[in-house]
């Protein structure tokens, strides 16, 4: 009979160390959990803010380029008018040179214009 208490007993003391054991795994993990999580929200934290700068240095971009466009623009702008300004008369004097070969031109270039628009 001793021999069954003491064998109990070291069941019993294997249990409760199991016991222990296992609690103190449970809190190991709950404790890599926080770790992992912690760690998760930082790597998230940093992709955010590289997220951000790339955004900014995309709106800066986008800025320069359209200040650009917008200088680009006007300068288009200015060589048309001046183009125009300059052609403009040596169209006219064409023109009254050469009066009815003009407007078989602008007749033609009509004709065209309205055979497109009908089609449609």
């Amino acid at each position: 009979m001793a021999t069954r208490k003491k064998s109990v007993s070291t069941v019993d003391n294997r249990l409760t160390a199991l016991r222990r054991d296992f609690e103190a795994l449970q809190e190991d993990m709950k404790g890599l959990a926080g770790d992992v999580s912690s760690a998760a929200s930082e790597r998230a934290r940093a992709a955010l803010k590289g997220a951000e700068d790339v955004a900014d240095r995309a709106m800066r971009l986008a800025e320069e380029a359209a200040r650009e466009a917008k200088q680009a623009a006007g300068e288009f702008k200015e060589d048309a008018e001046e183009w125009a300004e300059e052609n403009a008369e040596n169209l006219r004097l064409h023109v009254r040179d050469q009066p009815i070969t003009s407007l078989l031109i602008a007749g033609g270039i009509g004709a065209f214009l309205g055979a497109i628009f009908l089609r449609r």
